[in-house]
């Protein structure tokens, strides 16, 4: 026996837009049957290439909402006019499988996470520098300077969140950052409380300890 059956942990990414989380979630990904994407649902239309089920469960508001209320939405916020949230399926199938499900999501679905789901681990990845930060927004050429004076007053207020989570990163190196996450995973995954039927290993092989202590007695 070289590791303990575990149960797998649901990894929470959060931080202020631009600082690279998403990138950080595709890595961890991208190639491996350890770690998947929560697939979410949204109240939005999709947009080109998006598959239904694959990359949202795209559903009316009147459907979300009652997935909202009946509990089967583990967090939800309304972004830009439209709903996005984590189905409690989207979690907990992955996880009895045995996979960490990763959520790339904002500070205010990360607390809900904390609130509903017992066991998630929840890492706050932040940004070399604030002016790291302003070039990773602006360099996207895609936002108007109205749009990155608000990501920007937002990523102030969030940061103060950092204190809630369990574990922070800093991106600075993509390769480094993916590499701290998995070793906060790899770490979570050897808990006691995460053991799968650790009382009967224990006794199992605190059985077979006095086996062989009453041969050696004999």
């Amino acid at each position: 026996m070289t590791a303990l059956p575990h149960h797998a942990c649901p990894v929470v990414l959060a931080a202020p837009s631009g600082t690279g989380k998403t990138s950080i979630a595709r890595a961890l990904v991208e190639g491996s049957s350890e770690y998947v994407f929560s697939v979410s649902a949204t109240t939005r239309q999709p947009r080109s290439g998006e598959r239904a089920g694959e990359h949202y469960h795209f559903v009316s508001e009147g459907r979300f909402r009652q997935l909202a209320e009946s509990g089967e939405l583990v967090e939800w916020a309304e972004v830009h006019g439209h709903l996005y949230g984590t189905p409690r399926n989207a979690i907990e199938k992955p996880t009895r499988r045995g996979q960490h499900v990763v959520l790339d999501i904002d500070v205010q679905g990360a607390r809900q996470i904390r609130e509903r789901v017992p066991g998630a681990v929840l890492v706050f990845v932040f940004p070399p520098s604030a002016d790291d930060l302003v070039a990773r927004l602006t360099g996207r050429g895609t936002e108007e300077d109205a749009e990155v004076l608000r990501r920007l007053t937002n990523a102030r207020a969030e940061l103060a969140a950092a204190q809630e989570f369990d574990y922070v990163v800093v991106n600075d190196d993509l390769d480094e950052a993916v590499a701290a996450v998995r070793a906060i995973v790899d770490a979570e995954v050897h808990r006691p409380a995460r053991a799968e039927g650790l009382a009967a290993i224990v006794q199992r092989l605190r059985a077979e300890i006095d086996e062989r202590l009453g041969a050696r007695r004999e």
